[in-house]
């Protein structure tokens, strides 16, 4: 039997039910686990915490699957949690509004390591963890057998896998992929590029919040940056906005947002369209003195642990103190960070002292996370990598 013993004190998290463990927390292992292997972690005292898939690479070097001493970690436990993802969801009734949704939230649905999102019948899989990575195909087949999709594709390809020390892939798994893919989403209708477009091919957390931007641009100028596929340019075009310019680094991305512009029918005209770097742009925007009524900051992910956090704060303050100088009085800003090395009350300050930078008085008029089929468990924060200001700067 393979065993991870605690050094003294440190099963505190565990009792709290936090599903990771970390390498100096360890004091000894016992037996030859390999990697993603299921070990049983005891307290120096010998008492029973948890059941976890080890990981020799990483600096998370255990992560739990099970509290219960009696469990087994086999396909019958793999089919149970994955049921109750799907039933969750089921629940919420998300479908009715989205064919786009996350299925399966990795730590937060109690399977670590593993994502899966779903975009009308083809479903995404993505590895994070040496513990997913064993049980991946045994996962895609519980997932077959209960979603029946026309495909399930695998994007094993963020950077997070070398610190894993596993490899990256991004491929069919099963059945065939579809030469298009199209997801609707509060009747909008999107083209979502799975195999090689950004994160699993679309930012299904963001949902909720395109939709409440789309109820705030009506006559509005909009500056939209990091805008990938288009989703909040599409929501405040239907919302009415006078103008909104749409800013990515990636020409492929803002061509793939004119389509999806075309395929609803929307009023091109109003929509332009910039490819550059945001950060230079921005720069570009402040000297020629445009202003904007409705600004959106949704940047890729700055820092992925708390170590990049420092670094991270330079870059979200830089973005959003340009933002509050580009924006008209009266005018909101919609800032967000999908870095879970930032916590809500760090993102905060940082907009803070953006905005003393900047010379502006600003309020919070609402505060956003992640849709609710990217659910938080209590016991895991870190969880909540997705937070979301929206401030009216004083007139």
């Amino acid at each position: 039997m393979n065993k991870i013993i605690l050094k003294e004190g440190r099963e505190k998290s565990l009792l709290r039910r936090h599903p990771w463990i970390f390498s100096g927390a360890i004091k000894r292992v016992e037996g030859s686990p390999a990697d993603g292997d299921t070990v049983q972690i005891y307290s120096t005292q010998g008492a029973f915490l948890a059941h976890a898939a080890y990981n020799a690479h990483s600096q998370i070097a255990a992560r739990a699957w099970s509290w219960h001493a009696e469990q087994s970690i086999n396909a019958d436990f793999f089919r149970t949690k994955i049921t109750h993802a799907l039933t969750l969801r089921k629940d919420l009734k998300l479908a009715q509004h989205s064919t786009g949704l996350r299925l399966i939230h990795g730590e937060s649905d109690g399977l670590p390591g593993l994502v899966v999102d779903q975009y009308g019948d083809v479903l995404v899989i993505q590895i994070g963890s040496a513990g997913a990575e064993r049980w991946r195909d045994t996962c895609a087949d519980i997932l077959q057998e209960m979603c029946n999709p026309v495909c399930i594709y695998e994007r094993s390809d963020s950077d997070s896998r070398a610190l894993e020390g596993l490899p990256e892939r991004n491929n069919v798994l099963y059945g065939n992929l579809p030469e298009s893919l199209t997801i609707v989403e509060h009747s909008l209708h999107f083209a979502v590029d799975v195999a090689h477009g950004q994160k699993t091919g679309f930012y299904l957390d963001q949902r909720d919040n395109r939709e409440l931007i789309g109820t705030l641009a009506q006559d509005k100028d909009v500056l939209n940056c990091f805008c990938y596929s288009g989703g909040f340019s599409l929501y405040a075009l239907r919302g009415g906005a006078k103008s909104v310019l749409s800013i990515d680094s990636s020409n492929e991305a803002l061509q793939l947002a004119q389509r999806n512009v075309e395929r609803n029918g929307l009023d091109a005209s109003r929509a332009e369209w910039q490819c550059d770097d945001v950060f230079q742009a921005l720069r570009k925007l402040r000297d020629q003195n445009r202003k904007f009524d409705l600004i959106i900051l949704d940047p890729p992910k700055f820092a992925p642990t708390a170590a990049f956090a420092e670094k991270a704060a330079r870059g979200y303050k830089d973005i959003n103190l340009l933002g509050f100088k580009l924006l008209r009085p009266g005018g909101m800003l919609a800032t967000y960070s999908c870095s879970s090395g930032i916590n809500d009350d760090l993102f905060q300050k940082i907009i803070a002292g953006a905005a003393l930078d900047a010379g502006v008085t600003a309020h919070i008029i609402r505060k956003l996370h992640a849709a609710p089929d990217h659910p938080i468990l209590l016991e895991f924060p870190e969880g909540a990598y997705l937070k979301g200001l929206v401030l009216r700067v004083a007139g």
